[in-house]
């Protein structure tokens, strides 16, 4: 892959991990939710808060807006590799067995689909998640400060259960310049022969991110981590990303809700 930098708040971003998508607007919304034949399209990615400030309208004056939890798409950007490992725990190296070091966190998936009547889980989406080790690394990837190809580790997916739940044990994603601390996730249906994949990323708190690394293995990295605002992919709808751990003695867990069209 040819890798283009470009400047970004005197950091560096790949050009493949810029910014894509956009966030619907309110109308947008109403007229997703009202048209069958979109809502037979690829998922798509609505505005949480524009979702729930449609919630209670109607389209025509029949049909409402669900209060869905809905969220916004967001770049896959260089390090996506499509390895088909089915697995829950992904903190380990399925070749050798060795763990990542790093602090657990349990995060957990809670997928529905969204249509004009409401919402209802989807079973049987595939949540592929990957991310990048306590320090930086990604598995499986060429880059000019790491080669890890043939390595698999902190990668995987689940298939969405009759609840639409998918569950992953992984650890704390740990920093690279030029992105704030992220994961990766993407979510593939099938309806008939068409697949359909709807693709973004979860944020941390900043100062949950300072806690975290000022333990070990994180404190290993010199250097200081990108806050949230300083990254223009957080910006375009991170917010709306932003995962909440709960602490539990030493390790995380986070739930998170989406709703797709």
């Amino acid at each position: 892959m040819t890798r283009k930098m470009i400047p970004n708040n005197d950091a560096t971003i790949d050009d493949d991990d810029a910014p894509v998508g956009r966030v619907l607007t309110r109308r947008e919304v109403l007229a997703l939710l009202g048209t069958a034949g979109a809502l037979a399209c690829a998922p798509a990615a609505l505005n949480a808060a524009s979702s729930a400030a449609a919630a209670g309208a109607s389209v025509s004056g029949t049909v409402a807006a669900p209060s869905c939890i809905v969220r916004p798409a967001l770049t896959e950007g260089p390090y996506f590799v499509d390895e088909k490992l089915n697995r829950t725990d992904i903190g380990t190296e399925p070749s050798t067995g060795a763990v990542k070091s790093g602090i657990q966190l349990a995060l957990t998936f809670n997928v529905s689909r969204v249509a004009s009547s409401g919402c209802t889980a989807l079973a049987n989406a595939q949540v592929d998640v990957w991310h990048c080790d306590a320090a930086g690394v990604y598995s499986d990837a060429s880059d000019p400060s790491f080669n890890t190809k043939g390595q698999k580790f902190l990668r995987g997916y689940q298939l969405t259960d009759a609840n639409g739940k998918a569950s992953f044990t992984t650890i704390y994603p740990g920093w690279y310049g030029g992105r704030a601390v992220h994961i990766h996730f993407k979510i593939r249906t099938t309806n008939g022969s068409q697949v359909s994949d709807f693709t973004s990323q979860l944020f941390f708190d900043d100062s949950l991110n300072s806690e975290v690394f000022a333990q070990a293995p994180y404190n290993q990295k010199t250097g200081s981590f990108l806050r949230n605002a300083q990254d223009g992919i957080y910006t375009g709808g991170g917010d709306k990303l932003l995962l909440k751990p709960t602490k539990s003695g030493s390790s995380y867990t986070a739930t998170f809700d989406i709703g797709l069209a």
